[in-house]
């Protein structure tokens, strides 16, 4: 069967991988899931493509249930933020002890028939290509990369930068593929052969940013209010406090935080709307060229099919920026998680209980039926 499905996973944290694990457990009961040949995936997205790949989803769902916040991002102490982030990336180890070797995985992922291609962000301090479109997209493929190379990939591109540091890959250093390429859609778009593209997006609400640890902070410096730097820490503090009660950013941490949101929704949002516009473009040109063929022939008399095939061939000559490409059919999945939002990389999460994972898992699982349903009717 030819494998001319791809398949297009949006980053999203903790609530995105559930229910796009949902999601990829039900596309592969479809009958689509012999034919896909790609999957395109940043962060979440990234891991939970990989483990489909190479036919793990069962032992990702054991995975997952088992996950705990502190499992993923473990707060630093606060003398420590200044070098090291505020957290700790914990995900690469916990994956290590529960999954196994990450380069064993992506040595496995090589050998599977469905490449998987990640996307990071570079942010090595140099000037290479600066002045192309994609200066600071970083995309790896599973049928290209050394698994060494891919491994790094995929936890680059889940490297949260609000939390951590980045993550060498090769000879770039790299962080979280969301400020580039969230939605990897034109990359599905652009591949040879794709006759469909299945995808999920995931839809964040983002919490507001904690602070509650500024007041416990304030009152046990407040017993040396009297040490000029520890009052001029105090002012700090109080001033910090009273951003947060204006809405305003709490500390650079938080205005990162809020930076980041901006980035990952509009160059999401972007991607999407280049890929109806210009699908829109095409049905139009279609029905252009339909309509003028027509015309032609009607009302060109002994001459119009002469006519209408010059015409035809200047439309096929005609370089606009989408000739060439071709309207592709997809299936469209985005969503919310909705009551049971799960949070991570907070000072003091709670745990994540089983019963919120499950209910995502299995809204992500209902999300593709339902839409699958539809297509069978239609």
């Amino acid at each position: 069967m030819e494998r001319d499905v791809a398949v297009v996973l949006s980053g999203g944290a903790i609530n995105g991988i559930l229910l796009e694990l949902g999601f990829l457990k039900r596309l592969r009961e479809s009958e689509l899931w012999p034919r896909v040949g790609a999957i395109y995936g940043t962060s979440a997205g990234a891991l939970s493509g990989t483990m489909a790949a190479i036919n793990r989803l069962d032992a990702m769902e054991e995975f997952m249930l088992l996950l705990q916040p502190d499992e993923t991002f473990r707060a630093h102490s606060l003398w420590r933020l200044p070098l090291l982030g505020s957290h700790d990336f914990r995900l690469p180890d916990t994956v290590d002890e529960r999954l196994g070797d990450i380069v064993e995985i992506t040595r496995e992922l090589a050998r599977s028939p469905i490449e998987v291609i990640v996307f990071a962000t570079d942010v090595t301090d140099d000037f290479h290509s600066r002045t192309a479109a994609d200066a600071y997209e970083l995309s790896y493929s599973s049928h290209e990369a050394s698994p060494e190379t891919m491994a790094a990939a995929l936890f680059a591109s889940a490297a949260v930068p609000a939390l951590v540091l980045p993550r060498p890959v090769e000879d770039r250093i790299a962080t979280d593929g969301a400020w580039v390429r969230n939605f990897p859609l034109a990359h599905a778009y652009a591949r040879p052969g794709v006759e469909l593209i299945v995808s999920f997006r995931y839809l964040p609400s983002y919490p507001r940013a904690q602070a509650d640890w500024m007041p416990r902070v304030r009152r046990r410096l407040e017993r040396f209010s009297k040490v000029p730097p520890v009052k001029a820490l105090l002012a700090e503090l109080n001033e910090a406090e009273a951003r947060v009660g204006r809405d305003e950013p709490a500390h650079w941490g938080d205005m990162i935080a809020r930076l980041m949101r901006v980035a990952v929704q509009q160059n999401t949002v972007v991607e999407e709307a280049v890929a109806s516009e210009r699908d829109e473009a095409l049905a139009a040109l279609d029905s252009l060229r339909s309509d003028v063929d027509a015309i032609i022939r009607r009302e060109g008399g002994r001459r119009g099919d002469r006519v209408a095939r010059a015409v035809a061939d200047r439309f096929a000559e005609a370089r606009l920026p989408f000739i060439g490409e071709r309207r592709i059919p997809r299936i469209a999945v985005q969503s919310g998680a909705g009551d049971v939002s799960l949070e991570a990389g907070l000072r003091r999460p709670t745990p994540w209980p089983d019963e919120a994972k499950r209910a995502l898992i299995a809204r992500g699982y209902a999300l593709l039926d339902e839409e699958l349903a539809v297509r069978e009717v239609a």
